[in-house]
Order: structure tokens, then sequence, then C-alpha cells
């Protein structure tokens, strides 16, 4: 069944407050979102990036995706990697390849008129999610009513804060966030931090043991997720988990991530976690590439846990048995639930991403249209 020329569309959504982590400050979210038919079906994608993604997709991608044949995504997928070869694969080229997959794994569900996680094959039914969001920018007000939203209003047991406030110079209130989170989210709930890579080596062991004190289980990016000998470093010297990847763009660099023994739980992001006025995003090449991904931790015993963009996640994220979690990331969540129809449900801490066909969400179109800038 042959694929139509795909749509692309992009928006810009201000952010609900001024929102900061560690390295970098923003006021509004870019997101590039590619509709892509056959036969009486279609399937969506999309990405978090600047709307030169969307021109990158029209002008390079969607030559190359119509006239193919719907049901075979891998020989596609290769295709596209090939287009992009001079142009260059990591950054704009990767997120405009993984909006496209997402939508024709999508499609292909649809056209099949099964639940995207039937067409997968579920390892589990139930996906488990983490609140994540706490931002440098927030006060303690703020903090502890996005917190309690999650913890005492949806009972999601594990929750995330950003700490590394500008580059690592406020560490007394990181720590004091951290203590007011503990003392929000009660000694039960799982807290997790995230530095964004804002310390170096040494200042991140220091911080990590007295992030010990407040029994924070989950230390992501304490150093730059470059520096792979830091980050084995931090590792090896703490007793909490240390987590990045979420900057992999292919398979090599998560080989050499994995290599360097540098992370207990490998991040993988199908799309772009970061808007347009923040930093360079994550893309490993849509569903595709996450699925490889997710094989290559498994065959060294490590679980993933997904980055960003629950909805365009849950569903693969049923697919993995190593999956520990996905993140519920506050500023894609009011993004996705915004533009819609068919977003999830993380009350009790998991979500069930079986509802529906394809991957269960519709695009509201003309109420997004506000939003829209090319």
């Amino acid at each position: 069944m042959e694929l139509r020329a795909p749509v692309v569309s992009t928006y810009t959504v201000p952010t609900d407050a001024p929102e900061a982590d560690g390295t970098l400050a923003w006021d509004s979210t870019s997101t590039v979102i590619v509709e892509v038919s056959a036969g009486d079906a279609t399937g969506t994608g999309w990405t978090y990036g600047p709307a030169a993604v969307g021109d990158l997709l029209r002008e390079q991608l969607a030559p190359v995706a119509t006239g193919r044949d719907a049901f075979d995504i891998p020989a596609l997928h290769e295709a596209l990697c090939h287009t992009v070869r001079n142009a260059g694969r990591p950054g704009v080229a990767a997120c405009a390849i993984s909006a496209l997959d997402i939508a024709l794994w999508d499609l292909k569900a649809r056209l099949l008129e099964l639940p995207l996680t039937r067409l997968l094959g579920a390892a589990q039914q139930a996906v488990p999610v983490y609140g994540s969001g706490g931002f440098t920018t927030y006060h303690d007000t703020h903090l502890a009513a996005q917190l309690n939203g999650w913890v005492h209003g949806q009972h999601i047991p594990r929750v995330k804060i950003k700490i590394g406030e500008s580059w690592g110079r406020e560490v007394a209130r990181d720590l004091h966030r951290v203590r007011a989170a503990r003392q929000v989210i009660g000694p039960r709930t799982e807290l997790y931090v995230d530095a964004n890579g804002a310390y170096t080596r040494k200042q991140a062991v220091r911080i990590g043991g007295a992030l010990a004190e407040h029994g924070v289980g989950w230390f992501e990016e304490p150093v730059s997720s470059d520096d792979l000998t830091g980050l084995r470093l931090v590792r090896d010297a703490l007793l909490c988990d240390v987590a990045a990847g979420e900057y992999g763009y292919d398979l090599p660099y998560f080989a050499r991530m994995i290599a360097a023994g540098a992370v207990d739980c490998l991040q993988v992001d199908a799309t772009l976690p970061h808007c347009l006025k923040r930093r360079g995003g994550t893309p490993t090449g849509g569903l595709t590439e996450f699925l490889r991904a997710a094989a290559l931790a498994q065959s060294h015993g490590l679980e993933i846990s997904a980055h960003c963009a629950p909805h365009a996640h849950a569903a693969v994220a049923a697919a993995i048995p190593n999956l520990r979690h996905i993140e519920w990331f506050h500023d894609h969540v009011r993004i996705e639930s915004m533009f819609f129809d068919g977003a999830l449900d993380p009350t009790g801490g998991e979500v069930h991403p079986d509802g529906g066909v394809g991957h269960g969400l519709t695009l509201r179109t003309e109420e997004v249209e506000q939003y829209r800038v090319a």
C-alpha cells in the first residue's frame, strides 16, 4: 500500500511558567508534527525541535517516503538515513526521521486496525511512569504544588526535580530544594534528581553523598553525558543509580556508553526532548531505533528509561522487557494533552497504552491552529 506525501506542521507553545535546568532556561517549546497516509488511514508522529526540522521533512524526507510501501518500515528507515548522509544525521535530520518513523508505525497499526502495542507485541500491560519537572526557576510553593499533584493527587510513586542551578554554582539552593521535595513527597516516594551535566566530576561526587542523606536513588547526568569517564567515576563512587543517554542519536553512541560502564540505567528517546530555545536533543530514529537500543542495553544487562515525550513512548515501552519506566515530563505532557485526544492517565504511577488503534492519539487540528508557526 503506497504512502502519500507526508503533511508537516510546526507549532510553538509558551510554557506555563518560566523554566530552567542546570544549564539553560526557556519560555516556549516547539513541536513538529508529521501526518502520513495510505489507503483510508493516517498515522501521526511528532518531535520536539525547531522549525528547521519541518523544513527538512518537507524538502528531503517527504519525497523519499512518497510512493513507498507503508508496511516496509525498516527499508524506508534505512533509505531516510542514507538520504541525510551529507546533511549529517545527528540533530535536525535525526529529529525529522524520528517524527516520520513514529508516524509510520502509527499508520501501520491503523491499517491493520490494531493498537500499536498489539502490533509490536507487549512485554507488559502497564508502563511505569515518574513525574518530571521541578525546574530550578520554581519557588518552593510552586515546587510543592507540582510534587503534591503527582504524589498525593495522581499517586505516582516516583518523581524527579532539576538541580545544578547556574552550572552548579548554587549548591546550597540545590540541596535546599532536595530537602523541600523530600518533605513534600514523604519517605516512601522515590526521589530522583537531574543535573543536566552542570557539575564537575568531584563536585558531583560530593553532592551525591549529600543526596544520599535524603534518599535520592537516581542521579541523572551528574556530569556531561559526553564525559563517559566522569560518569563512570561518579557511578563507582555513589550508591544511587547514575543515568544518561538521552543525547544518543544512534546505536554506536549507546554502545560506547555501555562499554564505558558509564550508567546504571540507559536513557533512550525516540523523539527530541527539547524545545527551540534549549540545547540539542536526542532522537534515536523513532521507534525503529528505540527498539534496537533497548535490545542493545538488554544484551548488557541494563534497563532502559524512555526520556520525555511520554505519549510517543508509551506503546513501544510496553514492548520492552528491560524497561524501567517512562518520563512523565511536565512540558510534553502539557502539550500532548492539549494537542491530542486520547491522552493517557498516569494515576497510580502507570499508563496502559492499549486503547484504540495505533498509538491511540488524534490530533486536534482546529484547536491547536493558534500555535501553528509553519
